[in-house]
């Protein structure tokens, strides 16, 4: 990394100082613990010290996985080995290595080799499936050949016209240099991280390169967020798109090391951040540039104590980046898109040249120090892109996955220093720097025991599936109180469409499904077709039937039947019809509807008869519209209210219940503001007699 003296003290000398012990001695600690590694995994070479042949009994031509050990002191650490030329060297064995921690030796419990060949997956393995479910997200990042990658689109601080010059080396990225297995993500700085998704459609990924436009020193807002201070100083609205950026790429690592333990990347394009703006750009109200008809000399400079302020607040907020990236076992690449470039600023800014060279350094000093100070690169000062963005995909075919517990266990929340030293001669390594200890608070915390879900929340996620494969259609059954003692059945259906590619009988979709309800003494209930709802167009794809059934045991019988009348699937089961006549407060089975606009809400309570959704996967842009019956003794009904509660049963917020129309109670919810994940939406029903509760499953892509 370049110098640069910048009074007194060199920005880019300070922040890799940023990174040793001396220069921040409080920081979060980036200690972890990895997650056990994924069932099947196949790094192509292990040699644990102390492996448990019965644990992990050896795969065909593989080494056993080697067993990763965890603790609040564990510590991981990937080492990329490459000879004089730059290319990977993965043959060294465990025995080569030697890793230091603050200058004392430490003794290595995990070892493995990753080596991904992108040829051989596209030519000999099988095809990728793509990701649909947060479920299979997860799964499929666990995989040893599946390389992960987040690029990074930073419009505050690239100019409109670069964002055109960056589009065709990434795309080339994307088409030419991820293997099939690869996973991405496309974020802005205002991504939500609970909106962050990998995919494996590289057409979606490409999509979002063309349509990339850099904003840099363009302050017109495009959205609520930033209208809240478009009318403050320039000046001020780079610092607040600093802050808003640097949170962003915080995020980004703690999502990616989320997902896995072995080595991440961010692609982060950027011309760097704005340390501090020329006299001649710091307009008093940003969105109107020129407003104020000032005359600044192009000779007038910042005062030394503004220089020196920016770039010691600019040391300290990247060594939180350095730190959550280290913690999280990320890597930063940081693209300017503007490559060899001479000047700053443009020349109508009026900036002298001495002032535009200084800043055009600071600014690819953060650069270099993301890069430096993560384990990644600097594609800086270089026309040449696309070329050099091939060493991102090197770095993560094939490196060594490292693993070891702290001899000296420490929770002080210091910065601890990791040499990593190969015997072998003739080769360069790289690995990171080191880590942030925990504290003693931190360590007290993750070593406490971890609260049980109630066994209710745990009963309900369990009923989360997807879409059985191969299967046309879904049922769902419901009860609630009937006429004279009975209770009141529910039956519906949805038609499952078929997967890309798949084929099944009766291609032509469902046309009817027969039910078929019998009671233990084989005396039927109801026979026939379940009625549909009438359509203006296209083929049916859901119907329900409401029938009144003794309480007890009932047998059903389902048919599914395509449009040429042949049996497209067949099922028999036995149901509990419950007894809504004992004197306790009782709920009836929750019915949900599915929606994608409030005028969509306002049709299903206008309608007299809806179909229930068989389904508890939606979209966060759907609606809910909850409908549930309380029963209790007397003419009083019970008071029912709701709340939504995490995967852990703890509370998040409160759901208004009004009554419907219809009877009974109703709610709405909308998943625009939640994350992807499951949740549990908690009912309950309270009389004089008592009191109830009930819980529905719910989940969010």
């Amino acid at each position: 990394m370049r110098f640069t003296t910048l009074v007194g003290i060199g920005l880019a000398a300070a922040l890799v100082a940023a990174a040793h012990p001396s220069a921040r001695q409080a920081q979060p600690p980036a200690q972890q613990q990895p997650p056990a590694p994924p069932p099947g995994a196949k790094p192509a070479e292990t040699k644990p010290a102390a492996a448990d042949p019965a644990a992990n009994p050896p795969q065909q031509d593989q080494q056993p996985v080697p067993r990763i050990r965890t603790g609040i002191n564990y510590v991981r650490v990937d080492a990329i080995i490459t000879d004089r030329q730059g290319n990977p060297v993965l043959d060294l064995k465990q025995d080569e290595f030697r890793i230091k921690e603050d200058g004392k030796p430490q003794s290595i419990e995990s070892f493995s080799v990753i080596n991904i060949d992108p040829i051989a997956q596209q030519v000999d393995g099988p095809p990728e499936r793509e990701i649909r479910s947060i479920f299979e997200e997860q799964r499929e990042a666990q995989r040893p050949d599946v390389r992960l990658f987040i690029i990074f689109l930073d419009d505050y601080h690239v100019r409109r016209g670069n964002d055109m010059v960056v589009r065709k080396p990434l795309i080339d990225f994307i088409q030419n240099q991820l293997a099939p297995a690869d996973m991405g993500a496309i974020m802005y700085p205002l991504t939500p991280i609970t909106g962050l998704t990998f995919t494996r459609n590289r057409a979606s990924l490409i999509s979002a390169i063309e349509n990339f436009e850099g904003r840099r020193f363009d302050y017109r807002s495009r959205n609520e967020f930033e209208e809240r201070y478009a009318y403050y100083p320039a000046s001020t609205v780079e610092q607040i798109r600093n802050q808003v950026v640097m949170s962003a790429l915080k995020a980004a690592a703690a999502r990616l090391g989320g997902l896995r333990e072995g080595r991440k990347s961010v692609i982060y394009v950027s011309e760097g951040f704005t340390t501090l703006l020329p006299p001649q750009m710091n307009e008093p109200v940003a969105a109107m540039p020129g407003m104020a008809g000032r005359n600044v000399p192009s000779g007038a400079q910042n005062s030394d104590r503004a220089e020196w302020s920016a770039q010691v607040n600019m040391v300290s907020d990247l060594s939180l980046i350095f730190t959550e990236m280290n913690r999280n076992n990320t890597s930063i690449y940081a693209v300017d898109p503007k490559g060899l470039a001479p000047f700053e600023y443009d020349i109508n800014h009026g900036v002298g040249l001495q002032v535009d060279r200084k800043h055009l350094e600071m600014g690819l000093d953060t650069l270099r120090a993301l890069a430096d100070n993560t384990d990644g690169r600097a594609i800086v000062n270089r026309n040449d892109i696309g070329k050099a963005m091939q060493q991102i995909i090197r770095d993560a075919s094939g490196y060594y996955l490292i693993g070891y517990n702290s001899s000296q266990a420490p929770t002080d929340g210091k910065f601890h220093k990791i040499d990593v030293e190969v015997t072998r001669r003739g080769v360069d390594v790289r690995a990171r720097k080191g880590y942030w200890a925990y504290t003693a608070e931190d360590a007290a915390r993750v070593e406490a025991p971890r609260a049980e879900a109630p066994p209710a929340v745990t009963a309900a996620l369990a009923t989360l599936v997807d879409p059985p494969r191969g299967r046309p259609a879904r049922v769902w059954t419901g009860t609630s109180r009937g006429e004279n003692g009975k209770s009141r059945f529910t039956f519906a259906w949805e038609a499952v469409p078929p997967l890309p590619g798949e084929r099944r009988p009766g291609d032509e979709g469902v046309s009817h499904v027969t039910l078929t309800a019998l009671a233990p003494d084989g005396r039927p209930l109801f026979r026939g077709r379940v009625p549909e709802q009438s359509t203006a167009t296209g083929p049916v794809t859901a119907a329900s039937a409401t029938f009144d059934v003794p309480p007890g045991r009932m047998q059903l019988r389902v048919s599914v039947q395509g449009a040429g009348g042949q049996v497209m699937d067949s099922s028999t089961s036995d149901v509990t019809i419950p007894d809504y006549t004992t004197p306790q407060v009782v709920f009836g089975t929750p019915r949900l509807f599915r929606a994608r606009t409030p005028r969509d809400v306002q049709a299903i309570k206008a309608n007299a008869a809806p179909v229930p959704s068989t389904d508890r996967t939606f979209n966060r842009t759907e609606r809910l519209l909850v409908r549930v019956d309380a029963y209790a003794p007397g003419s009083v009904p019970p008071v029912v209210t709701a709340r939504l509660l995490n995967r852990a049963g703890t509370a998040m917020f409160d759901v208004p219940v009004q009554a419907a129309s219809s009877g009974g109670a109703e709610l709405e919810l909308a998943f625009a503001a939640l994350a992807a994940g499951d949740y549990i939406l908690e009912l309950s029903a309270k009389a004089e007699a008592g009191a109830a509760q009930d819980v529905v499953a719910l989940r969010v892509r």
